[in-house]
């Protein structure tokens, strides 16, 4: 069984930079995924089980926050979910960890951050 990472942006360039940014892992058996809005994305979380979801939450049909939310209390999913936001008030990020995040970062993000991390969660050096 393959490691999937799962990318939920409603913008299509954060979603490719991010791609790009973790592409190095498809090397790996590493299975990327993406999604558009907020539903598609716990949709995605429920079925495919991703060990690790890259999330932003200003997007239709379900905010990040709902989605973490419902995929952490509601399917009781142990991915680790990293909130990747332009929304950086403190309240927000309380709010984010609240809902079950591991970790909350804000726009504009070091892809070096994202890709260390992604490492670590999957358990892959390279």
């Amino acid at each position: 069984m393959s490691k999937k990472i799962l990318i939920v942006d409603d913008e299509a360039h954060i979603r490719m930079l991010l791609s790009q940014t973790l592409e190095e892992f498809e090397d790996h058996g590493v299975e990327i995924l993406t999604a558009e809005n907020g539903q598609k994305g716990l949709d995605l979380i429920v079925s495919e089980n991703p060990e690790l979801v890259l999330l932003d939450v200003m997007m239709p049909l379900k905010n990040g926050f709902e989605v973490c939310h419902d995929a952490k209390t509601i399917h009781m999913s142990k991915s680790f979910i990293m909130i990747l936001t332009a929304k950086g008030q403190e309240f927000d990020k309380n709010k984010g960890l609240e809902s079950g995040a591991d970790l909350y970062l804000t726009k504009p993000f070091d892809p070096d951050v994202i890709l260390e991390k992604a490492k670590e969660v999957l358990g892959i050096s390279f």
